[in-house]
């Protein structure tokens, strides 16, 4: 540790939440509540508390978020069976990899207060700008499900919902300091007003800042800086209230850690496709030497060079905020109300660079210089078959002879809109209805715009979209441009009734959502893998005419709706025993991305309206619940019908997808937390996984020299050849996960440990070893791995100070060396997939002070 700091910071979250529900919305949570004992300390055990409903569901209170240090709040439900998380760096403020029960992060549905968090296009989770954890109070995953009024369009792995605090009744001052290794620093500070109207509103608000250097190399640092508020008012005294809530966060950041899987002997370690993947923890480190862009000369056709190519470089900025309000009436005995609108603004990208052409033609060529793409006679600007063509000059030498390097981010601004919305009835104290509507409509602006860089290789602007680069007629520049709107209007409505005595509950509920997808593409698509030409508006008629098999710009309107139904049984054996089941109908909507390639094909005709996915998943389980064991055992399935998958690509900055057909997905997830005595507290939890393709996977049409090579069993060019996926695992996916946590707590001091083992995971859906011409150059998993983390605390309650302590946490205390994160791939190509460098051992130290 290089650098001290004093520190400021919010303390970790009230003593109680307006419920302990596990669910996520105002009204999914005033459902539960006739069923769910809430408000009380018994119910967890160790800050795991396990819910007595009808799915399978895992909740971390408070109680252990604090101790998991400054991180990411989806780090810490890496401690919950069937649930993988890698982070990209120790404090979790440069991403990581999701994975539930082996569904990726585009298949969880992440909500906040009940809002949807996941991108609207992609459906994408950035981990990197939630909340800061210390206004977390709980968490909760439902594995495999989600509640029926759900405002989301992926959730067939689950939904991970985690819920702001409440403000203190109490005025609070509270300050943290931390600092750690990697230069890392942390300022977080909140005042809560306390109740300070004769109508008994409260509020806090908060105000965080952290940074801390790349953690691999000389290149990069992060710096985020975060503000939150909520005014909370109660009315009477029956548990109405009015919630609003804000929240902005900025981050920026260098993407870092990201290198090619091979570990060709001859290779240096590397993040450029030329390089490779470390063997052992002391090559972890690389260095990236200093650069400049290539010197702009007056008459000469200036090349480029690489500097500022390196994904390294390529900053991930983002500027999100949201407003939450929440809200609950009782309208009469028996009936309530809650609605809970919000609002949410996101501007990010994913860096990236791009060599950008003058001229149509170099000097390498011995052509004439032109000022753009001349096709059939009439000459053409903007982004065209794969190059970017300006007709100005673009280093400032005076001519327009010149390739250069610039910035080439594929930039996303979204305005979203929301409310969920539900009226509950009681029949009697046995049997309570609700029905739900929901609304979500997120418009999703895409763009690609070119930006300038330093001499040195960073940008002037993150976001280029600011002040874009202009070709010679003053349209910007970009490799996209389309604007969406993700439309969602969802009816639902839901059954709990209680029988024999009430040891019986069951739950039946229905969801019908109709979503709507209302597309515009202003470029040209070339492929039906979404390659597209963009020009600008006005030469588009003459270019439509020089191209007449590319789909021209045009608007589409896709709707995808179904009724999904969900059924779940809970029977209470004893006070503290109870078996379930549940079942669950789900469906994914495509993100943007594939709908958009489909824009290749007529509409109308094959291939133009990609199919949905749908699921059915079963859950049947037992737990055992009391205010010392908290135990849950599950057994599940789920069919997947139209497996639509997904990886991106970091060299050419793209998403490539594949389908699956049909997969059949399996599994066993169990814990147990206990707790013998005070002093002590022991937790283990565990998951397998088996996943099962059913059929050989289309790979694509045979070349010529694939023919004469008998690659993929091809004889003749222009065959399909077939990829060999039936009864494969699928890749990205930990084969199981074992893990523990120890906690003991002696006077003043407090010390935790904890352990998980992942297990290997499959690099490709073929399950095969990564051959790149012909060599092999990886095996076909990633090894599993065993980290340990370490927390320890010292509080001074013995000397009248019990909102003082210190802390220490240390993660991955070991130093150990693994693959990181990564999405599934579904065949060995050209070459290797990219993936994350497993995130080294850190130390944080931290001081906590609440007045």
């Amino acid at each position: 540790m290089t650098k001290f700091r004093i520190i400021l910071a919010a303390t970790v979250a009230s003593g109680a939440l307006a419920t302990g529900a596990h669910a996520q919305s105002t009204g999914a949570i005033d459902f539960e509540d006739a069923i769910i004992v809430t408000g009380s300390r018994s119910s967890d055990v160790g800050g795991i508390r396990i819910p007595d409903t009808t799915k399978a569901t895992g909740v971390i209170t408070d109680e252990l978020i604090s101790r998991q240090g400054t991180n990411t709040i989806l780090n810490t439900i890496n401690l919950l069976p069937g649930v993988s998380f890698q982070n990209n760096d120790p404090y979790g403020s440069a991403g990581g990899t999701l994975n539930i029960r082996g569904f990726g992060p585009d298949r969880v549905s992440l909500t906040w207060d009940g809002i949807p968090l996941n991108d609207t296009g992609n459906y994408a989770i950035y981990s990197n700008q939630l909340l800061d954890m210390e206004l977390i109070g709980e968490v909760n995953v439902n594995l495999g499900s989600t509640d029926v009024d759900s405002p989301t369009a992926a959730a067939s792995g689950g939904t991970v919902n985690y819920r702001t605090r409440l403000p203190y009744e109490e005025f609070n001052v509270t300050v943290v300091g931390a600092i750690g290794e990697y230069d890392f620093y942390r300022m977080f500070g909140a005042i809560d007003t306390g109740v300070f109207t004769p109508f008994g509103t409260r509020a806090f608000f908060s105000a965080s800042r952290t940074g801390n250097d790349n953690v691999f190399n000389n290149y990069g640092k992060i710096d985020k800086q975060q503000y939150n508020g909520r005014i909370y008012q109660p009315i009477g005294s029956n548990g109405d209230f009015i919630s609003i809530a804000g929240h902005y966060n900025e981050n920026r950041n260098n993407f870092f850690g990201s290198l090619p899987l091979r570990t060709d002997a001859n290779r240096v370690v590397g993040p450029n496709g030329n390089n490779r993947f470390p063997t052992n923890r002391d090559e972890r480190f690389y260095t990236l030497e200093p650069c400049e862009l290539a010197a702009a000369r007056p008459g000469v056709a200036d090349a480029v060079n690489t500097c500022g190519a390196a994904f390294d470089y390529r900053f991930n900025p983002s500027n999100t905020g949201n407003i939450r309000g929440s809200s609950r009436f009782t309208l009469s005995d028996g009936l309530v109300l809650t609605v809970d609108p919000s609002y949410q603004y996101v501007k990010a990208n994913g860096g990236g660079v791009t060599t950008s052409i003058s001229s149509s033609t170099g000097a390498a060529s011995g052509g004439t210089f032109e000022s753009g793409r001349v096709i059939g006679g009439n000459t053409y600007y903007g982004f065209i078959g794969g190059s970017y063509y300006a007709g100005i000059d673009l280093n400032g030498d005076g001519d327009r002879l010149d390739r250069v390097t610039t910035l080439n981010p594929s930039q996303t601004q979204t305005h979203r809109f929301g409310v969920i919305s539900s009226l509950r009835y009681d029949i009697n104290e046995f049997h309570t209805v609700r029905i739900a509507y929901t609304y979500d409509r997120g418009r999703h602006r895409q763009t690609g715009e070119l930006g300038y860089l330093q001499l040195g290789g960073a940008p002037f602007d993150v976001f280029p979209v600011n002040d874009p680069i202009r070709d010679a007629n003053g349209n910007a520049i970009q490799k996209r441009d389309r604007l969406s709107y993700a439309i969602l209007n969802q009816v639902s409505g839901e059954y709990r009734g209680q029988f024999l005595d009430e040891a019986l509950t069951v739950r039946l509920g229905v969801r019908a959502p109709f979503f709507k997808r209302d597309l515009t593409q202003n470029c040209f698509t070339t492929s039906a893998s979404g390659f597209v030409d963009c020009v600008a508006e006005g030469q588009q008629a003459a270019y439509a005419a020089a191209n007449p098999n590319y789909s021209r710009p045009q608007n589409r309107t896709l709707k995808y709706d179904k009724v999904l139904p969900n059924v779940g049984l809970s029977y209470r054996i004893t006070p503290a025993a109870s078996i379930f089941f549940n079942y669950a109908k789900g469906l994914q909507v495509p993100g943007t991305d594939p709908l958009y390639n489909s824009f290749f094909f007529a509409e109308g005709t094959a291939g133009s309206q990609p199919a949905p996915e749908t699921t059915d998943s079963f859950d049947v389980g037992a737990r055992y619940t009391t205010s010392k064991i908290q135990a849950q055992l599950t057994g599940w399935f789920t069919r997947y019908n139209n497996r639509l998958a997904s990886a991106y690509d970091p060299e050419v900055n793209e998403t490539v997808y594949r389908n699956l057909g049909t997969v059949d997905k399996w599994g066993i997830d169990g814990s147990i937390a206990y707790s013998p005595f005070q002093m002590l507290t022991l937790y283990a939890f565990g998951s397998y996984l088996k996943s099962d393709i059913k059929d050989d996977v289309v790979g694509g049409v045979c070349s010529a020299s694939q023919a004469s090579s008998g690659f993929r069993g091809c004889t003749a060019a222009g065959q399909v050849f077939y990829l060999p996926t039936a009864g494969k695992r699928e890749s990205g996916a930990p084969v199981f996960q074992l893990g523990a946590r120890a906690e003991l707590h002696l006077g003043d001091f407090d010390l935790g440990v904890q352990g998980k083992r992942t297990g290997k995971r499959y690099i490709y859906d073929t399950n095969e070893p990564i051959v790149i011409s012909g060599t092999e150059v990886y095996g076909a998993v990633a090894p599993g791995y065993t980290l340990f983390d370490l927390d320890v605390r010292y509080s001074l309650a013995s000397l009248g100070a019990p909102n003082v302590f210190a802390q220490l946490n240390v993660t991955n205390v070991f130093d150990k060396f693994y693959v990181g994160g990564f999405g599934g791939n579904l065949s060995p190509g050209s070459s290797p997939p990219f993936v994350q460098i497993g995130a080294p051992r850190a130390a944080m130290f931290s001081v906590h002070v609440q007045m």
